[in-house]
């Protein structure tokens, strides 16, 4: 890449403490220059969305808009305080462990195949152990601002940061001035309610009656009750097959395409019925909590709706910026090169706003290029090539939540990507910490897990006695043989083609 201007970075904040901010931190600290680096995380723990609770929040019903203030914790009788995430009860990883990890330390102990929520706490502690001294914990960013005055450097102007910070629960605010930020709090804090007709007055006839799957937790509540799930990514599918071990059947599953985390032909449960998109909440006048799908099917006597539709982007501690990185649907976050880098001033990155991906293995590669363009050992392209890559991605994807979808091949492309650009950096650093790489095994089991997590599931409870993918029979190196076996046989018959001629 062609060098836009080089970087004067020296004290760097990282917000969040989760699974990208920490990777971050750790290539940050490889490059043996800078001289700061602050991680302020709101809970009491690293972690992030891995934090367990069983406190809820409240999300709004309909909720269609980003901009809301910076999150008040819940503070629990033992006076703890609590960040609720959308963590919920036997909630599995829907990536298979050898995918997951980070490139520097392997799960540890007997980790299920897809390793369970408690399994991957756990493992983002141990993870933690080589930047836990960075961190200042219970402490919430509140605003993030340009300074007045810009930072020059060889003719270039790249502005510093005052960060406005404030421990949690409390009144007690600091701020401090950094020469870059990297926002690394993830997208799962405001949930996504559309704003289906009718919705508003039919939860206020049946309050309770709609849920986001933010608050769910435990399929309980839902024992012999006439539900319905709206929508089916990971959440959606996931949830759906906790309910429907309790409640009454068949389960309703509205849907508008077919899932990203099924394979094709997957779905067809006995137990479930799959419905279009919801048009509209009827009104008690025609008929008793009742839903009209897109089709004109009218269900009735519905117990409960829980939408599985996703998050929005909001950044409320950078309401300050113009322009602004949020989009007012909360859809995506715009004026960002390569999902990373704020086109407008560059001394701000963003982690992991990709979705349909791979997140500990992006944050790496992100975190790799982040540390290498802010030490100026690799480059940005120039302000115009960076808003012709954002407007080609937006010509091809859309300007709403597609724009930061990465279904395979796309997240393998851009890891290694990531890879080559930082090979690129010079000079060469002692022990230079990498970026990963995949190879023909790691896009192979890519290309085929959700295959591998069916199967996976179907095993009911003896899953988690699978340690391997052989044992679901996913073996890489038969394939590959199978592969090669083909290959030379179509030559071989090619050839003998061509010589009877």
């Amino acid at each position: 890449m062609d060098a836009s201007g080089t970087f004067n970075v020296r004290k760097i904040a990282i917000i969040g403490a989760g699974p990208s901010g920490l990777a971050t931190a750790k290539y940050l600290l490889a490059e043996r220059s800078f001289s700061q680096i602050d991680i302020f995380e709101q809970r009491s723990t690293v972690g992030g969305i891995w934090n367990f609770s069983l406190q809820t929040t409240r999300v709004p019903l309909p909720q269609t808009s980003p901009c809301l203030p910076v999150e008040d914790p819940q503070r629990c009788n033992d006076g703890e305080l609590i960040f609720p995430s959308p963590m919920y009860e036997g909630l599995e990883a829907n990536i298979p462990l050898e995918l997951m990890e980070f490139t520097d330390l392997p799960f540890t102990g007997e980790p299920k195949l897809f390793p369970t929520h408690e399994e991957v706490k756990q493992y983002v502690e141990e993870y933690a152990n080589g930047v836990r001294q960075l961190i200042h914990f219970s402490t919430q960013v509140l605003d993030v601002r340009p300074l007045d005055s810009p930072n020059y450097i060889k003719g270039n102007i790249h502005r510093a940061w005052r960060v406005k910070t404030r421990k949690s629960g409390t009144q007690l605010e600091e701020t401090r001035d950094y020469d870059a930020v990297v926002v690394a709090s993830g997208h799962y804090n405001v949930a996504c309610v559309p704003g289906i007709r009718g919705l508003e007055a039919w939860n206020e006839s049946y309050p309770g009656v709609i849920t986001h799957s933010m608050s769910y937790r435990r399929p309980g509540p839902f024992k012999g009750k006439k539900v319905v799930i709206v929508g089916n990514s990971a959440s959606g599918i996931d949830i759906g097959a906790q309910i429907a071990t309790v409640c009454a059947h068949p389960l309703l599953s509205s849907l508008r395409s077919q899932s990203f985390f099924l394979p094709p032909g997957a779905g067809n449960e006995v137990w479930k019925e799959d419905l279009p998109e919801i048009a509209a909440f009827l009104p008690p006048s025609e008929g008793s909590r009742a839903i009209r799908f897109a089709n004109d099917h009218i269900e009735t006597g519905i117990d409960a709706v829980v939408f599985c539709t996703g998050y929005l982007h909001s950044h409320p501690y950078l309401s300050s910026l113009d322009p602004s990185p949020q989009t007012p649907d909360g859809m995506r976050t715009q004026h960002v090169y390569q999902h990373l880098f704020f086109i407008p001033n560059p001394t701000l990155a963003f982690v992991n706003l990709t979705h349909k991906a791979i997140p500990f293995t992006t944050a790496e590669s992100q975190g790799a290029a982040i540390a290498r363009v802010w030490n100026n050992r690799i480059f940005l392209p120039s302000r115009g090539e960076m808003d012709r890559w954002e407007a080609e991605e937006v010509a091809v994807k859309g300007s709403g939540r597609p724009f930061h979808a990465m279904n395979y091949p796309l997240d393998a492309s851009y890891i290694n990507d990531m890879h080559a650009w930082c090979l690129l950096a010079e000079p060469r650093v002692r022990d230079e910490k990498l970026p990963p790489f995949w190879g023909g095994r790691q896009k192979w089991i890519r290309e085929r897990f959700q295959a591998i997590k069916k199967s996976y599931v179907d095993r009911g409870a003896a899953r988690h006695q699978v340690k391997s993918l052989e044992e679901l029979g996913f073996d890489y190196e038969k394939w590959k043989e199978e592969e090669e076996k083909g290959l030379e046989s179509s030559l071989q018959e090619a050839g003998e083609k061509a010589a009877s001629r």
